[in-house]
């Protein structure tokens, strides 16, 4: 049988903005933006919804007087992330 996938993850950007943050632990909005291509709207709602969820943690901070936001994937988010990529590789599979 098919597991369910997350509903939080199975959105392109959001699972896109996991998969960045999974190899690097820490990225700030713009490094997000260049490499999803998304608008700086749409990466900020999937940001939102990514930290309602708990799966990352978003970091305000200054530098340079110039505003900066961080996003780090949680332990949370990890364990999310790789439980929809086996339930993937189970689809994948059973074809």
């Amino acid at each position: 049988m098919f597991k369910d996938l997350d509903p939080i993850l199975h959105s392109q950007l959001r699972l896109s903005i996991m998969s960045l943050l999974i190899s690097v632990k820490e990225a700030d909005f713009t490094f997000l933006k260049e490499k999803t291509k998304a608008t700086a709207g749409n990466l900020s709602v999937q940001i939102s919804k990514l930290a309602e969820a708990d799966y990352i943690t978003v970091k305000k901070e200054f530098k340079d007087n110039y505003p900066q936001t961080s996003c780090i994937i949680t332990k949370k988010g990890i364990k999310a992330f790789e439980d929809y990529v086996t339930a993937i590789q189970a689809y994948i599979k059973k074809n």
